[in-house]
């Protein structure tokens, strides 16, 4: 068979065997967009505005919703309405990492309730397999999908290796899971979704070791499936719809070279 990354967005949507990852697919074949925005702002308002601008862009919203100051219900509310308004899904970038019973309470309780609206949301491994069964008993009966971290975008990042193919063999035996966090394509024994992060237009790093890659080296050559920009599209400087639209264009034009002609 041949590579899921040489099949289209829609094939692999028509065939998935999870509804989100499905729904996932259709919406970006639907948009013409592999682009997640990462909305590292703190307040609600920032927030709101951001994803209301550059929303008709992207395919996935990933929030930090613990880093926003003023957080309330409403702020839900308002993301999960501009979803519906933009046709993006909710990324919630908890990077879970402790035993199952814990993340159980995290996920589905606490103030953020984070299962109730984030469609994805991801987890380490570390704790072991137990992890991803305790967010499954939560997410699963909502329809919700897991990404794992096998690997991170910082210099010196420790998710490598053995490690690595651990994340892999989980993924591939566990149903809620619909991908991972990493920098390539990790396996064909199932169809896996990555997200990448740490990708600009332009090779380079910042001061506290964030290393960026293009969107031709993460879609075109290491087979990824979504890219993750967030610094890029809004920071200092930037006009965040004009940069959204130049991102979006990049990382469409390097899946559709990654295609059979």
């Amino acid at each position: 068979m041949a590579s899921y990354s040489q099949m289209t967005y829609a094939q692999r949507g028509r065939t998935h065997a999870h509804p989100l990852a499905r729904e996932l697919f259709a919406l970006m074949e639907r948009k013409r967009s592999n682009l997640s925005l990462a909305a590292d702002v703190a307040t609600k308002a920032e927030l709101l505005a951001l994803a209301d601008r550059v929303g008709p862009y992207i395919c996935v919203l990933k929030t930090h919703i613990d880093i926003i100051a003023d957080f309330d219900a409403d702020l839900v509310a308002q993301l999960q309405a501009l979803g519906t308004k933009h046709d993006f899904m909710i990324f919630e970038d908890r990077k879970f990492a402790d035993i199952g019973n814990t993340v159980k309470l995290q996920y589905g309780g606490g103030i953020y309730r984070i299962a109730d609206w984030a469609h994805i949301t991801n987890c380490h491994v570390v704790p072991g397999e137990g992890i991803i069964q305790g967010l499954a008993e939560v997410g699963a009966p909502k329809g919700r999908g897991l990404l794992l971290l096998a690997e991170m975008s910082s210099k010196g990042m420790l998710a490598t290796g053995a490690y690595t193919d651990k994340n892999v063999e989980m993924a591939v035996r566990n149903d809620f899971v619909i991908g991972f966090i990493g920098s390539r394509r990790f396996t064909e024994e199932r169809d896996l979704i990555t997200m990448t992060p740490g990708v600009g237009l332009h090779a380079s790093g910042d001061a506290l070791g964030q290393q960026y890659r293009t969107p031709e080296a993460i879609i075109t050559e290491n087979g990824s499936d979504i890219i993750i920009v967030g610094r890029g599209i809004y920071g200092p400087g930037k006009d965040a719809v004009a940069e959204a639209k130049r991102y979006r264009d990049a990382g469409w034009a390097a899946y559709e070279a990654r295609l059979p002609k």
